[in-house]
C-alpha cells in the first residue's frame, strides 16, 4: 500500500484531511449563517445551513470509512518504505 510522507497510508491521510476540512468549514459556516440572518437574508442563511449539513454528512462519512479501516493496519503509521 502506498505510504505518504506522513508515514500513514495515502487513503487514511486523505480521509482525515477531508474530515478535518469539512469540520473546519462547518464551524466557519455557523458565522456565515449568523451574518446572513443579521443582514435579513434568510434565503442565503438557509443556503449556508444546507452547505453546513452537507459538510457535516461528509465528515461523518469519513469517520465511518476511518472506523472501517480501523480493523486493518491502514490507520497506523507504516514501517519502512
Amino acid at each position: 500500500m502506498a505510504t505518504g510522507e506522513t508515514g500513514f497510508d495515502d487513503v487514511t491521510y486523505d480521509l482525515v484531511s477531508v474530515q478535518y476540512h469539512s469540520l473546519k468549514a462547518g464551524h466557519d459556516y455557523g458565522q456565515y449563517v449568523r451574518d446572513a440572518e443579521n443582514a435579513g437574508q434568510d434565503d442565503i442563511a438557509s443556503f449556508f445551513r444546507e452547505v453546513m449539513e452537507q459538510d457535516s454528512a461528509r465528515a461523518h462519512q469519513c469517520h465511518e470509512f476511518l472506523r472501517k479501516l480501523g480493523g486493518t493496519d491502514n490507520t497506523s503509521p507504516q514501517n519502512g518504505g
